[in-house]
């Protein structure tokens, strides 16, 4: 009897005859045999019958994990993840030579035996003992696709692995009994097609028609005799018969499978030695798997794709569930992303803002009344390397879904503000004194009967000196001026302002609340591109809100269409705000701070943003069939972007609409080409209360400097009578009777100047 070696193990003979018990074990069972605890060689086999006894009957066979390709809204490939690079094909498009060559190198008596080869046994046990090791092993074909299947199910678990591969003699019971089953229930054409689709060929390639597209960049059914021998060949080792590392081991082995091949009767002995006289022919395509290879700059988009899959409860119960759906693979994910408009992004990014500079933009644009998100991109490319400004922080998106904690949106959230002014009765003519400088308002009305208090005396200043008031809704949003819209939210109250931007999608991006303070009427808070765009979207959409979404559809394998999240759509606000705001924002890039992100002939509207010190700069704008948001600043928070050079131009100090402006204007105007060109429902709104030089500069670039015009606004010293009739399409606020129709002495009040045609400038 064979004595165990030193160190514990069990010597050749040993491990033979543990191998060929268990191997006469299972055909045993496949013959319905009962076996007694002890076998007929005398093996105290007891254990391992009872351990065999107690393997469940039914082969759990996990679907195969395969690429997902991610597509835009119109089919074209965006870029494949995945965490095997499989694609599952049928039988019928393998080619014959690869069935042949595998089966003749792996297992050439396949059709011949059933799960277990007993002549195979005995030839390994046979070349063992003479090589005094375990020099060739008996497993069939089946039995190797049992193995990988437990390999598949372990997934990228380090130990996982290391338990579905272990050198144990419970391990190959298991295999032994399953392999009986899979014999049983699948017959040898499916074990066949299975195998070839589930078995690593190195190279990041699962199943031959990765290896037929990495090795020679055509699919599997194509692969001539000399390539199916490769392939087969790399089975037993991937990287010692790496042909790409090593092509001289690759063709020996290759040369080796055809030979194999003419012994097997697959070839002649001329065409295989024909076979052996061709070169390796490799075309090799790199592996492309991830985000990273995304066309156009849609990495992020991809990747925000990912995150919205694995948050979504849509796509599973638990984020243990989304992960296995999203790692299985096998998905085409049809997408919102319109290649036009992202183009289009990219382009204009790329002429603005240059990959090195010390800042970066973002810009997202999404469709009003849809949610769809239409392009998403940044000058800062999708990778790892940061010494080349490369970046996997999605700067459009909130932290939770793969972003930053935000940036401040200066003055474009002042529009909100003046939603919920518009909203709670406040009419757009309404004027405040608007002060160069003052302090913010002793107490202001919070949420839940609370106050805020000024108890330290804080103080705001507008942009420039020259800005001094009375100041009406208009002049004051074209102006971006800040006193006018501190004391306005002074005057509704700060939870008015905090419930709107909820009604409209506006959160913070590092999920905090937004804060109870009037300071937040100035952009205070942290915000991302992609929020904002949704926002200003329901003002195109004339009130109403819906939520972003990303993904359209997607099909499983076998063609079955998944569930997917579902834009919600609610209304934010009434019509007539939603076209007030639409008339205000049009006088921002008609005559105010956004003059430069003007589109031309095509209506649009918009807000520009600059943040106190200049960390960011932004422009939200929109058409009634897109909405739009760039900002521009550093990602860290630490460069002003004072005296400063930005794709290629330096600035002295950067505005709002001066760099996100125009980055705004061309990406849309790619994006709108050829799409119709629709108009706002605007309403009239009496001009201010106020003349001033129309030609003033405040330093503020494409700021008019737009005058007032006569009376006091509102109705309250500069009126002259209520006949407004049924155009006024603000019935609660008493207009002189020349404001619609012209003429008149520019009402009679305080005003100085207002000239023919009553409150017109």
């Amino acid at each position: 009897m064979g004595k165990k070696r030193s160190g514990g193990g069990l010597s050749p003979t040993q491990q033979a005859a543990k191998f060929l018990g268990v191997s006469v074990l299972a055909g045993a069972v496949l013959a319905g045999i009962a076996l007694p605890a002890a076998g007929a060689l005398g093996l105290a086999a007891k254990g391992s019958v009872e351990e065999f006894d107690e393997i469940p009957s039914n082969l759990e066979q996990p679907p195969l994990s395969q690429r997902t390709t991610i597509l835009d809204n119109k089919g074209g490939s965006i870029a494949t993840v995945y965490s095997r690079d499989r694609t599952v094909v049928p039988l019928e498009d393998i080619s014959p030579y690869m069935q042949k060559a595998i089966v003749a190198i792996e297992d050439s008596r396949f059709y011949e035996h059933g799960a277990v080869d007993a002549k195979g046994i005995l030839r390994a046990l046979n070349q063992n003992a003479q090589s005094g090791g375990v020099s060739q092993g008996a497993s069939t074909l089946t039995q190797q696709y049992v193995k990988n299947v437990f390999v598949e199910e372990a997934g990228n678990d380090p130990t996982k692995v290391a338990e579905a591969t272990q050198q144990t003699l419970g391990r190959k019971i298991r295999e032994l009994k399953y392999a009986i089953q899979v014999e049983e229930k699948l017959g040898k054409k499916r074990i066949l097609s299975n195998y070839l689709n589930i078995t690593y060929f190195g190279q990041q390639a699962y199943g031959v028609e990765a290896a037929a597209q990495r090795y020679f960049s055509k699919p599997a059914k194509d692969l001539q005799v000399q390539e199916a021998a490769l392939l087969a060949g790399i089975v037993q080792s991937p990287s010692r018969y790496d042909p790409v590392n090593d092509s001289e081991e690759a063709t020996k082995r290759r040369n080796t499978v055809l030979q194999r091949m003419a012994e097997t009767h697959d070839l002649t002995q001329a065409e295989a030695a024909e076979a052996k006289a061709k070169p390796l022919g490799l075309k090799v395509s790199k592996p492309k798997n991830g985000c990273i290879t995304a066309v156009s700059g849609a990495g992020f988009f991809c990747d925000y794709v990912r995150e919205v899959f694995l948050s979504d409860p849509v796509f599973g119960k638990t984020a243990k569930d989304r992960a296995k759906v999203w790692n299985q693979g096998g998905l085409r994910i049809k997408t919102t992303l319109d290649p036009q408009s992202q183009t289009s992004v990219q382009a204009s990014i790329k002429d603005h803002v240059y990959q090195k500079d010390d800042v970066a933009t973002a810009a997202t644009i999404v469709e009003p009344g849809t949610g769809k998100i239409l392009g998403m991109g940044q000058s800062r490319p999708y990778g790892i390397n940061l010494k080349d400004n490369e970046t996997s922080m999605n700067l459009s998106v909130d932290h939770a879904m793969g972003g930053g904690a935000g940036y401040q949106p200066g003055s474009t959230f002042k529009p909100i503000v003046a939603a919920a002014a518009l909203e709670g009765g406040m009419s757009p003519t309404k004027s405040y004194g608007s002060p160069y400088e003052m302090p913010y308002p002793d107490s202001v009305a919070a949420c839940d009967g609370k106050k805020w208090l000024n108890s330290g005396g804080d103080k705001l200043t507008n942009e420039n000196e020259t800005e001094v008031g009375p100041y009406d809704m208009r002049e004051a949003t074209a102006k971006s001026v800040n006193t006018y819209y501190v004391e306005m939210i002074g005057d509704i109250g700060i939870c008015p302002v905090t419930q709107m931007a909820k009604k409209m999608g506006v959160e913070r991006a590092d999920g905090r609340k937004i804060d109870q303070a009037p300071s937040i009427a100035l952009g205070t808070q942290e915000m991302s591109p992609l929020t904002m765009a949704s926002a200003y979207a329901t003002f195109a959409a004339r009130g109403k809100y819906c939520s972003p979404v990303a993904i359209e559809s997607i099909s499983a394998p076998g063609g079955k269409s998944l569930p997917v999240p579902k834009s919600t759509c609610t209304r934010a606000m009434s019509t007539k705000t939603a076209d007030t705001i639409n008339t205000l924002l049009k006088g921002v890039v008609e005559d105010g701070t956004g003059k430069q992100a003007g589109l031309g002939s095509r209506a649009s509207a918009g807000k520009t943003g600059t943040t106190d010190f200049r960390y960011a700069a932004w422009f939200v704008g929109y058409t009634p069939n897109m909405s739009g948001a760039v900002w521009v600043g550093d990602p860290q928070h630490k460069r002003q972007m004072v005296d400063i050079p930005i794709g290629g131009r330096t600035y002295g100090k950067v505005f709002g609409g001066e760099v996100p402006g125009p980055i705004w204007r061309d990406a849309m105007s790619g994006a709108l080409a050829g799409k119709p060109a629709p108009g706002f429902n605007t309403v009239h709104i009496p001009n201010g209360d106020k003349d001033k030089d129309q030609h003033h500069d405040d330093g503020k670039p494409g700021d008019s400097g737009n005058g007032g015009g006569g009376g006091n606004g509102g109705g309250s010293n500069g009126g002259g009578g209520d006949d407004g009739g049924d155009d006024n399409p603000w019935p609660d606020i008493s207009l002189p009777p020349d404001v619609i129709g012209g003429g008149g002495n520019g009402g009679n009040g305080n005003g100085n100047g207002g000239g023919i045609g009553g409150w017109n400038r």
